[in-house]
């Protein structure tokens, strides 16, 4: 069992890049990371979608933000010179399944290559010492078992995104076991997350962006898959994992480098996207839905897929913290109160995030005391 420190005492004044901060998940880690008291960089190709949770959050202002391309080494190369991060998160990818359909060369050149590009920053960066590499649950070879993948498990993907994903661990294995295996090197692992939702996310052919256009306008809601069945956490239980594993990576010892984690709920977690949406509704009441079937666009993606987090809890001592209804009810509190006009964005999120850290206290985890 690694020694698992209160993340804030342990990333408090210290330098941090997040690769990917424009994009959802990178926005609410960044968003933590300042809460924490750590100085936040940020290395991202453009704002992904409009409305975007980095803008409406005004993040631009608070950190030390960097447009670029993870496929460029040189430009990411003077970034990682000039801002010398002590801590790396790489959450830079193109993050959707069925758009790498259409972009399938762009998807392995941006989550393949922009791997290795940010792992050889590191190696030649003497200021990093530890490095969170994001990739996703998509990683494993899906024969969708109702048991969960652990991380010793295949990795394989039958779509282009889901692949990447599984060369971009490869690839980080060959880095940990080339270049990261001394005592003496920034210590690296892997993070594996499962479905995430939250406020602040509006990417397409998601479910809960799709609700929420479709309600804020009384359009009709379209979904593919009624019955497909995912084990939904909040966008900030896969974050803390993050954080906490960064944390043990950065205490020497630990025996987390070179590891790999998966951060996901438990099986009663598991709801099919018409639950979500009910559920969803009971917070914002919405309008219509219209059932599409899928895979008529040959666009196929997965009906199960789970994880087996046993080793986070084991090691890091990491487990979800908010029920399932808790989590749902938070991210549709967030949009409504978006859209209602009203609210001080910046101010509410990180009131979620104090609101879940300390209900992470009141459970005992270590992360958060």
């Amino acid at each position: 069992m690694a020694d698992i420190l209160n993340i804030s005492s342990v990333l408090e004044g210290k330098r941090v890049l997040v690769t990917g901060h424009t994009g959802f998940k990178g926005s609410w880690l960044s968003l933590w990371l300042m809460n924490l008291g750590a100085r936040v960089g940020g290395y991202s190709i453009d704002i992904p979608t409009q409305p975007a949770n980095f803008e409406v959050l005004g993040l631009a202002d608070r950190m030390v933000h960097h447009v670029g391309d993870v496929r460029d080494l040189g430009q990411l190369s003077d970034v990682f010179e000039s801002f010398a991060p002590e801590v790396v998160f790489h959450l830079a990818a193109q993050a959707l399944t069925r758009l790498s359909y259409d972009i399938p060369q762009e998807t392995f050149h941006t989550n393949l290559l922009g791997t290795v590009n940010v792992l050889e920053c590191i190696r030649n960066c003497d200021s990093v010492r530890a490095a969170v590499m994001v990739t996703s649950d998509k990683c494993y070879r899906n024969n969708e078992w109702v048991w969960g993948y652990r991380e010793s498990d295949t990795l394989g993907g039958k779509d282009c995104y889901s692949a990447s994903k599984a060369c971009a661990e490869i690839a980080s294995r060959a880095y940990m076991e080339s270049f990261f295996d001394t005592s003496e090197a920034p210590g690296i692992a892997t993070a594996r997350a499962g479905n995430v939702i939250g406020g602040g996310d509006w990417a397409v052919d998601r479910i809960i962006p799709d609700c929420v256009r479709a309600f804020s306008t009384g359009e009709a809601l379209e979904i593919r898959s009624p019955s497909a069945t995912r084990p939904w956490q909040h966008v900030l239980e896969p974050l803390s994992g993050y954080l906490c594993l960064a944390a043990a990576l950065l205490s020497k010892g630990s025996g987390v480098a070179g590891e790999s984690f998966n951060f996901g709920p438990s099986h009663e977690a598991e709801r099919s996207v018409d639950q979500l949406i009910r559920e969803f509704t009971q917070t914002w009441p919405g309008g219509r839905v219209e059932i599409t079937p899928d895979g008529t666009d040959g666009k196929a993606e997965a009906k199960l897929l789970r994880l087996n987090c046993d080793k986070a809890e084991s090691v890091l001592r990491w487990h979800k913290v908010l029920p399932f209804a808790q989590t749902v009810e938070m991210t549709a509190s967030w949009y409504k109160a978006y859209y209602d006009g009203d609210a001080d964005m910046f101010e509410l999120s990180s009131r979620q995030i104090v609101e879940y850290t300390n209900q992470a206290a009141e459970g005992s985890l270590p992360w958060a005391n």
